[in-house]
């Protein structure tokens, strides 16, 4: 049963994020924290909402060639705890592992949609560089049975 206490409560929030290649990041005199790897969007049937993110881990992973014991951070946006929960056990990822939203996730932080995306891969190269961790996975599901994945890894 979703509820108020185990789903991300609705909130307003900005972020910005700049991407751009490394040549033209030092041009301008900024420091860039990480790069992207790769991304992959998935889907499942509708009825399924909330697990796109698996087959989306899963082929981002294959692109990457690299696997889920590889991530030293995970953000995952966790719409539902059950949700949450769904996607870490089809992945083998353990319910409490303390690399899976070591800050929090959305049911902590909120989940503005607008700028969840942004959020989960600023918070990501954070962690990686507090951790002095190579990769993070930032994956999300979207409406109708979408899931996005991205690799990140500290530069």
């Amino acid at each position: 049963m979703v509820t108020a206490g185990n789903a991300s409560g609705v909130n307003d929030g900005a972020a910005a994020l700049i991407i751009a290649s490394e040549q033209q990041a030092l041009a301008q005199g900024l420091t860039p924290r990480a790069r992207i790897v790769a991304m992959a969007t998935a889907g499942v049937e509708p009825r399924l909402m909330g697990l796109g993110p698996v087959p989306a881990v899963r082929k981002v992973l294959e692109r990457a060639g690299l696997n889920i014991n590889d991530m030293d951070v995970i953000e995952l946006n966790e719409a539902f705890a059950a949700q949450a929960l769904g996607v870490l056990r089809q992945l083998g990822v353990a319910d409490d592992a303390a690399h899976v939203n070591p800050n929090g996730g959305a049911i902590a932080l909120g989940h503005p949609l607008g700028m969840s995306g942004a959020r989960l891969a600023l918070s990501a190269s954070l962690e990686l560089q507090r951790r002095g961790g190579r990769y993070a996975l930032c994956t999300m599901c979207i409406g109708v049975g979408q899931g996005i994945a991205m690799i990140l890894e500290r530069v």
